[in-house]
This record gives C-alpha cells, sequence and structure tokens, in this order.
C-alpha cells in the first residue's frame, strides 16, 4: 500500500462554501458590536474618571465628546448598544425553542437591523430634544 495514493478527505464547510446570507452577517455582527461595546466602555470609564478627578479635566474630555467626532464615536455606540440587546433578544427568542422556521429567522434578522436603526436615532432626537 505503499504506492497508493490516499483517499481524499472531506472538506468541512466553510465561508468559501457557503453562500453568505443575511442571519450570517447579524450573527457576525453581533460579535462585533460585543467587542465594540467592551471597548467602548474605555470611553465611559474616561469621562467617570475625568468627573471625579477636576473640572478642567472633564471639561477636556466633554469637549471631546461634543465635537463632531466624539459625537460620531457616540452614535455608533449607540447604534452597537441597541444592535447588541435587539440580537440578545432574537437569541433569548431562539433559546426558548421558538422562532427557528426560515421566514421567522429572516424576519427577525431584519427587525433587529431596522429597529437598531430606528432605536438608535429616536434616542439621539429624545436627547437632543431634552437638551434644548
Amino acid at each position: 500500500m505503499s504506492g497508493s495514493k490516499p483517499k481524499a478527505r472531506p472538506l468541512s464547510p466553510h465561508l468559501q462554501i457557503y453562500r453568505p446570507m443575511l442571519s450570517m452577517t447579524m450573527s457576525i455582527m453581533h460579535r462585533i458590536t460585543g467587542v465594540g461595546l467592551a471597548v467602548g466602555m474605555i470611553g465611559l470609564v474616561w469621562w467617570l474618571t475625568a468627573a471625579s478627578i477636576s473640572d478642567g479635566y472633564f471639561d477636556l474630555v466633554q469637549g471631546f465628546f461634543y465635537h463632531w467626532f466624539g459625537r460620531l464615536v457616540l452614535f455608533g455606540f449607540t447604534w452597537a448598544l441597541m444592535h447588541h440587546m435587539l440580537g440578545g433578544l432574537r437569541h433569548f427568542i431562539w433559546d426558548t425553542g421558538r422562532g427557528f422556521e426560515l421566514t421567522t429567522v429572516e424576519w427577525l434578522v431584519r427587525a433587529n437591523l431596522i429597529g437598531s436603526v430606528l432605536l438608535t436615532i429616536l434616542i439621539w432626537v429624545i436627547g437632543y430634544g431634552v437638551r434644548a
């Protein structure tokens, strides 16, 4: 048997074989937003630390978050929070053994995406309304 060719082993399905679906993309986004939220907590700790150190340092940090770039970061953090929260609710529904029909999965995925955008906009509209 030394001269025989080894049998070809079956390939495990991987990203090259699967056709990308919205639910697959949203699963990846759920993980990315989780990491983003963990990293974003550094900003919250920075803000709270600045508040405890001095008025001048707090004003510096507030200046960063009031700048257009800081607001963009906060907007992205808000979206990540809403997206991750709705994704968590979707997974909770699945944990109850419901929602595995393909049409329901697609509906939940789309609701997660649309809901996270709408909730983010609503939060920011309310935030600016309270500020005025």
